[in-house]
């Protein structure tokens, strides 16, 4: 029996962001199924297990059992508006929010059946969804209350001041690891995602793309077609409505065939990103500037290096989906977005609807790593349910659209210098980024920025991606400061003005490059200075929780005995505080390198705060660390002049089932911090644990990625 918790100092003087957002109490909670607490949230489950941590925290925080949680379907309709699920901030967003709602709620229920019983509220508890006394049960539970005559919708009202929430210290369900709710249907291939899903009435559509992104459509033929296909034409956007899907794809190829192209190159040399990203008219921003003259007086030594990498591609295992319907003036979307409330805005804004005519709601795609295509599959959905006004149309993209047309991760560029002191330490530091922008999701800059929108008539080209405030903590900056003591620096930020390669965001944005560039540079400082890599790293860092980290990566590594590796193989470090505010993580790579680079082994140790599912946590940093391993070694996408050519297994490359490294994950408890997501916090630290054990192993630094055999080869040529 949990027993009502004295009034005390509640954690925040004030209500979660999200909450204070969406302050209804019954927007997040509700009781009206016997037994069972549906939860709200406007975060959504795209294989993260987010969740299963959700209805942990809310069991916890109710005294209910775990089964006895539903977690409603993310929907503009009944959901409460939190955003984008991104940046790795669900349970440290919609988890505060839901904790405190479900406190305010058990306050609510408790000071309700203290009058009803006529005691003191303080001499009640909960067990299982039961007010109890000492005494034992009282007859009155959370649904009895809910639902009981003159209950006039007991949490119809707004979030009060904020109430005590329990300490982690008497946590029983959460804080411990608990079965993914979502895992039983994927494993007995139950239907649960979008494209299981089958509407009354549904048609199928398929859309053909134009052959670059500036290609405009110069005539159509007359191709021959059943006669009950629709051909749907709008300026330069193509698509076919059929009664089966493999009706669509037969007659989307037919009118692929009779279509005609003016194709103008647009894209730069893939050849040569380095020369793209430099000479592309950029705006450059100051991200952070701290200036010590004195300690700029003491260099004694300075190191400067460059480092690069490609366009990168979400490569999610299933293309995009989504189903729409237009009925007079109101459209219904189900899609797989990570945040549905933009779309909305988005598909409202494109085509000059208000809000209140679209509603969206949300079912599992395949796992997103960002701004997918999910988004824009939608819009692509609408159009052709346009044209066939009252039937439900679904739209499944091809390998070559998904891969082709999605939103990619920026290529990038950073040149960092350093200067040392007579003692080794860093005294100054340069960094300098080119990119372009990550922020390009639907409703960023004030434009819809929904694919399709550019190819109808009248319609314009997509504006550069914007790239958030230059905090550090976003877009291209993502961790582009150094968390080391570093008493003399500049960090400057040049975004790139044009856009020829569609970009927005991609797991971990800019922290993928920054961290592997900074990481990797400070094995070279290191070496400058004689120092161990890892001993380096600990004299400029007074944080203990991220020297905690640093310490137990190393010692899991066994990092003290790499003198004895054989030849040809490497053991390497890397470190990085998610966006600098968010979670610690320590990365230890060992690499073998004869006539290819392996990764057999990596070691993780991360401090994410109060930790509600262990399992969750270590199940999100394996996932990071494999992706990491997949970007550093393998993954780069290709164009030529006119089109992105990269658009199957084929031609883009990944990590193979027999090349992923076995991942060990080590949890550095931290109880007393507030929690932080894992989902990207292995990004950088294993693309930099990977380069310095490479280049433990070689004896030659390879700053350009991806480190395949070639680029590996030639840096040794070069030595």
């Amino acid at each position: 029996m949990s027993m009502a918790r004295p009034a005390s100092s509640p954690e925040s003087a004030r209500l979660p962001p999200t909450l204070a957002a969406n302050p209804v109490l019954a927007a997040w909670l509700d009781f009206g199924e016997p037994g069972v607490v549906t939860i709200f949230s406007g975060k959504v489950e795209y294989g993260q297990g987010v969740w299963t941590a959700l209805a942990q925290v809310a069991a916890e925080e109710l005294d209910v059992s775990l089964g006895r949680i539903r977690v409603a379907p993310v929907s503009t309709a009944t959901s409460p508006d939190e955003g984008t699920t991104s940046g790795s901030r669900s349970i440290e967003e919609s988890g505060a929010s839901l904790r405190q709602a479900c406190a305010q709620a058990r306050y609510v229920f408790l000071s309700t059946a203290a009058g009803r019983l006529g005691v003191d509220a303080s001499a009640l508890g909960v067990t299982d969804g039961e007010i109890t006394t000492d005494a034992g049960g009282t007859g009155l539970t959370y649904w009895s209350l809910a639902g009981g005559p003159g209950s006039g919708g007991l949490l119809d009202r707004q979030a009060a001041e904020p109430r005590p929430a329990k300490a982690p210290a008497r946590w029983s369900v959460a804080g411990r690891s608990a079965a993914r709710l979502d895992i039983p249907d994927k494993v007995t291939g139950r239907p649960r995602f979008l494209h299981d899903l089958v509407q009354p009435g549904m048609l199928y559509g398929r859309v053909i793309r134009p052959p670059g992104p500036a290609a405009a459509l110069a005539g159509l033929g007359d191709p021959r077609l059943p006669d009950d296909v629709v051909i749907v034409r709008d300026g330069s956007f193509l698509g076919v409505v059929a009664p089966a899907d493999r009706a669509a794809v037969a007659s989307a190829r037919a009118v692929a065939g009779a279509a005609r192209w003016d194709v103008p190159p647009s894209l730069p040399d893939e050849r040569d990103l380095k020369g793209f990203l430099l000479s592309a008219p950029a705006q450059a921003v100051t991200v952070d500037e701290h200036h010590d003259e004195a300690a700029a007086a003491s260099v004694t030594r300075a190191v400067e290096a460059e480092f690069t990498r490609p366009f990168l591609a979400h490569a999610s295992m299933a293309p995009s989906c989504a189903i729409a319907r237009w009925d007079g003036t109101q459209v219904t979307v189900w899609s797989h977005s990570q945040g549905v409330f933009a779309l909305r805005g988005a598909i409202a804004a494109g085509l000059g609807l208000g809000k209140d005519q679209v509603t969206v709601h949300h079912a599992e795609g395949a796992g997103a790593y960002g701004h997918n295509g999910a988004d824009d599959v939608a819009l692509d959905a609408v159009l052709l349910a346009r044209a066939v006004a009252g039937r439900p149309v679904r739209v499944l993209w091809s390998r070559e659209d998904e891969m082709g047309w999605a939103p990619l991760g920026s290529a990038m560029l950073a040149r960092l210098s350093a200067g040392l002191d007579t003692a080794g330490r860093i005294v100054t530091w340069r960094q300098d980024v080119w990119s372009n922008g990550f922020i390009g999701r639907p409703g960023s800059g004030g434009e819809p920025r929904l694919l399709a929108l550019a190819h109808l008539a009248g319609g314009r080209p997509m504006s550069p991606a914007p790239d958030g405030p230059p905090t550090g903590a976003m877009g291209s900056t993502r961790n582009a400061v150094p968390g080391y003591e570093i008493p003399d620096r500049v960090i400057v930020r040049h975004r790139l003005l044009s856009m020829p390669v569609r970009t927005s965001s991609l797991r971990s944005l800019g922290a993928f490059l920054n961290v592997f560039a900074i990481e990797s540079f400070m094995d070279e400082l290191a070496a400058a200075a004689g120092a161990d890599p890892v001993e380096f790293r600990l004299a400029h860092l007074t944080d203990p929780r991220a020297r905690r980290v640093i310490e137990r990566a190393a010692q899991m590594s066994g990092w003290s005995g790499r003198a004895g590796l054989r030849d040809g193989a490497g053991l390497g470090i890397g470190y990085a505080r998610y966006k600098g505010s968010a979670g610690y993580c320590a990365a230890v790579a060992r690499v073998e390198a004869d006539t290819d680079v392996r990764v057999p082994d990596v070691w993780v140790a991360v401090d994410v705060g109060r930790v509600i599912n262990p399992d969750g946590v270590v199940n999100q940093v394996e996932g990071g660390a494999v992706q990491s391993a997949s970007w550093t070694l393998r993954e780069r996408v290709s164009f030529d002049r006119t089109r992105v050519t990269s658009v199957n297994w084929d031609t883009y490359p990944i990590l193979r089932f027999t090349e992923v490294p076995q991942v060990q994950v080590a949890i550095v408890a931290a109880p007393d911090q507030r929690e932080s997501g894992a989902g990207e916090v292995a990004q950088g630290p294993v693309a930099a644990a990977i380069g310095n054990a490479v280049a433990d192993a070689v004896g030659v630094r390879v700053r350009d990625l991806p480190l395949t055999r070639e680029q590996v080869a030639r840096a040794i040529g070069e030595s």
